[in-house]
């Protein structure tokens, strides 16, 4: 899996926030960041992340409006991987068994449901 440089803690934050809003502002990161640096501390870290190839930015009414370079279909994949391999050692019945039996799990019939035709498809497919 080829990797991104690093990212730190504040970059993964302001990445989430770009994920969650599909791109924003300066001003909507910085709203939406614990413990808010200023505007200008916002954009350099915009910066750096567009310099290390995770964030483009597009013209709009007023000033800029950064989004991620990778879809965040292909992010959320490759993150559930990085999990997988880090704490369950490839294993995704481990992943999914370790959520399913914890206390406060909340699984709607509707997602079980799902997760058996996924199962079936699966099998069938010789996965």
């Amino acid at each position: 899996m080829s990797q991104m440089p690093s990212l730190s803690r504040r970059e993964r934050q302001i990445m989430d926030v770009l994920y969650a809003h599909d791109g924003a502002s300066v001003a909507t990161v910085q709203q939406e960041l614990p413990e808010a640096p200023t505007d200008m501390a916002v954009r350099r870290l915009l910066h750096i992340l567009e310099e290390k190839g995770h964030v483009k930015r597009e013209k709009a009414a007023r000033g800029f409006r950064y989004l991620p370079k990778q879809s965040k279909k292909l992010a959320g994949a490759r993150a559930l991987q990085h999990v997988l391999d880090t704490f369950f050692e490839g294993a995704v019945d481990q992943a999914v068994a370790t959520h399913l039996l914890k206390k406060n799990a909340k699984i709607a019939p509707k997602q079980l449901e799902n997760l058996h035709k996924l199962i079936e498809q699966a099998e069938k497919e010789g996965r």
